[in-house]
């Protein structure tokens, strides 16, 4: 009778994460995309730039999301599954039940509550673990006050010391923009009624503890609902609570199911990654303004629609998790350690149960014709969360990497004892594809790397030595991490550079540095794939660089160099986007009016600011990525090839006139509008 239950309490659960994804499509469906092969019997080069610092590993990057529907939670042998695995951060009480659920009589009315999955139970579990908790307060039908009871009962009562709370699941999905399937009982369903609220909940519980971190739900910028403006806002959710609730949040939470109808589709989506996360925090920088940079990000629920318990969701998980723990995400959460039975396929020649979880359920089809594995057996996707475990380990820092073949994802990290981890992902299911490991700022040892390989269909990894330094063999859709010592050891390389900071103009940016001890020279480096490109030396603390192009990211790093030419590793990634020049011949203000997940109306106004009229003219802009398109254009003649969009008109534009042209735009990732226009082949002023 149990075990039929908690069926039941899998099973709907399921449907609930099912009706988000389905939520968030509208954003996120796109078009297959294809993956270009090398020819055959050509090498995949791979570039490994120690050089090219990105962000360090934190103490809680790996996690995973626990539901109170879920009979195995907290019990040893699931606790211990993950505590192999690497994980250091457990979410509870479960997605959207969280926006049900009261802690104090452990109900959650209208869904199922597994015995033995009490609060006190569950911090059992992740203290076993060796994780920290990540708890969602209830905001779809609770209250401040019971979450403050929750952070007194917690933190003072019983000693915890539980820090990061999340207010609410994806509140978004209330029915303010149409779809719902998140629980909320306020008359007022917008993001600024849910703001107010955050600020309420934040207030009362940091009275109880003052230490405690509190995070704000966002969409994440690509999927559904982001940039769609609801009616009687004045802003989408994502401006609309950083605007209002900035100054009370300590980070924000984000979810991600990017969809794909294949498994090649879904796994191109890790490219999202970068440009997704930029744009979250240009919009924590803009909405929030003054100390903005204090707010983290954390992703606590991603997962695949194809593959999911098989190769293609593990070799998901490998990319997601890098790409955005590399990104400066702090944690990263699967969705679920548990989930159960849902449409069962073969992919990649394997059978895949359509689960969410990590671990079998142990269930059957109602005809029983298919049934799981036993209880907790692992499926793929956790043996590629124990090869991150294994990769990505606390005080590592992540280091630029580059692949010429888009069928192999790289990834690499620097140990702080000087040793290089790098981890390789082959996407192709038919072929192998020998790598060439090329490094930069780094001399691996002659010796044999240790190497870690999860295959297709396998078991668990595998570990051993194998290949070179410099080429390695990856089995079709395999996993491999590739540890390698440096030639040298002993010589103590000065400190790496504090955080730099950054300021630009249109051509030029001013980079600025804390002084190092034993250090006589300082070297700028610009991140560029995998191989930095030095962009000017100094023995002072500042460097101006100039020749920018206008409208461009830019990432660099800063490395010290003592007086026997021992370089330091790389220091923190400093981040800044060039300007358009303030004084050019014309100005172009460029507008999202109406967003609506996967496409927007966009409004041109382009300004002649000079002495002479302007005899017909062409504007011109690229489109920052390869998923953003015009699908029809009026006021003027609109075209595109490739990512080049060209606006054309015989009208004339007086001195000091202005004239407007619009167009619909698609987009199926993050939609990072265009900064840099040019007329007549003179970059303007973007307003």
């Amino acid at each position: 009778m149990l075990f039929s239950l908690a069926r039941r309490g899998l099973a709907v659960a399921a449907v609930m994460v099912a009706a988000g994804a389905v939520a968030v499509a509208p954003g996120g469906a796109q078009a297959a995309a294809g993956m270009a092969a090398p020819a055959a019997g050509v090498a995949t080069r791979v570039d490994v730039d120690v050089r090219a610092g990105l962000a360090a590993v934190g103490d809680v990057a790996l996690g995973v999301n626990h539901a109170i529907w879920d009979s195995q939670l907290g019990t040893p042998e699931v606790a211990d599954l993950l505590n192999d695995a690497g994980v250091r951060m457990v979410r509870y009480p479960g997605g959207s039940y969280a926006d049900i659920y009261h802690w104090r009589d452990h109900t959650a009315p209208g869904g199922y509550v597994a015995p033995g999955t009490d609060f006190d139970t569950f911090m059992a579990g992740a203290r076993r673990t060796g994780a920290e908790p990540m708890i969602i307060a209830n905001y779809g039908t609770g209250t401040a006050q019971e979450a403050a009871d929750w952070v007194r009962y917690a933190n003072v009562e019983k000693g915890y010391g539980a820090t990061y709370w999340t207010i609410g699941n994806e509140n978004y999905g209330n029915g303010h923009y149409g779809s719902a399937w998140e629980a909320d009982n306020h008359a007022d369903k917008s993001p600024k009624e849910y703001a107010a609220h955050v600020v309420a909940y934040a207030q009362a519980m940091k009275a109880v503890d003052p230490s405690i971190k509190v995070g704000a739900v966002l969409t994440m910028p690509g999927n559904w609902p982001d940039g769609i403006v609801g009616s009687g806002d004045q802003g989408s959710w994502n401006q609309e609570v950083l605007t209002r609730a900035g100054a009370a949040i300590d980070f924000v939470d984000v979810h991600w199911y990017p969809g794909g109808s294949t498994p090649a589709e879904a796994l191109t989506k890790t490219a999202h990654i970068q440009d997704a996360v930029s744009l979250l925090r240009d919009q924590i920088s803009r909405y929030v303004g003054e100390r903005a940079d204090r707010i983290q990000i954390s992703m606590t629920e991603t997962n695949v629609d194809v593959g999911r318990n098989t190769q293609p969701g593990a070799l998901f998980l490998a990319d997601v998790y890098s790409g955005l723990l590399a990104q400066g995400v702090f944690t990263v959460h699967w969705w679920n350690v548990h989930n159960g039975l849902g449409t069962v396929s073969t992919v990649a020649g394997r059978t895949d149960y359509g689960d969410y979880g990590l671990l079998s359920s142990g269930n059957c089809t109602a005809d029983n014709s298919v049934c799981q594995p036993p209880l907790n057996t692992p499926f793929a996707p956790y043996h590629a969360l124990s090869l991150m475990g294994d990769f990505a380990k606390p005080g590592d820092r992540f280091v630029g990497t580059g692949s010429d073949n888009a069928l192999v994802s790289t990834h690499a990290v620097r140990r702080a004892n000087g040793d290089l981890a790098v981890l390789l992902i082959n996407k192709d299911p038919d072929a192998e594809h020998t790598v060439a490991l090329n490094y930069h700022g780094f001399a691996p040892a002659s010796a044999a790397p240790a190497v870690t390989t999860f295959t297709n269909g396998a078991d668990g990894v595998a570990t051993g030595t194998g290949s070179t330094a410099t080429a390695q063999t990856l089995p079709p859709y395999a996993i491999k991490l590739v540890t390698l010592h440096p030639a040298t050891t002993g010589a103590v390389a000065p400190k790496a550079p504090a955080q730099p900071t950054a300021t630009a103009t249109d051509r030029t940016a001013t980079i600025s540095w804390p002084a190092t001890a034993a250090s006589v020279k300082y070297e700028v480096y610009r991140q560029n794939g995998g191989i930095s490109e030095l962009l000017g030396e100094t023995t002072g603390t500042s460097l101006t660089v100039r020749n920018l192009d206008p409208g461009r990211r830019y990432t660099l790093n800063v490395l010290a160099r003592d007086t026997a030419g021992r370089l330091s590793a790389a220091s923190p990634p400093v981040t800044f986007t060039t300007g358009t020049p303030a004084n050019a011949s014309c100005t172009v203000s460029f507008r999202d009016t109406n967003d609506w997940g996967n496409g927007f109306v966009g409004s041109v106004d382009i300004t002649n600011n000079g002495v002479n009229a302007v005899n017909g003219w062409t504007l011109a802009f690229t489109w920052p990525t390869t998923w953003q398109s015009v699908s029809s254009g009026w006021n003027a003649t609109w075209t595109q090839e490739s990512r080049t969009v060209r606006v054309t008109s015989d009208a004339g534009l007086a001195p000091g006139a202005s004239t407007n042209a619009g167009f619909v735009g698609s987009y199926s990732g993050p939609n990072v509008l265009p900064t840099v226009f040019t007329l007549n082949g003179t970059v303007c002023t973007s307003a």
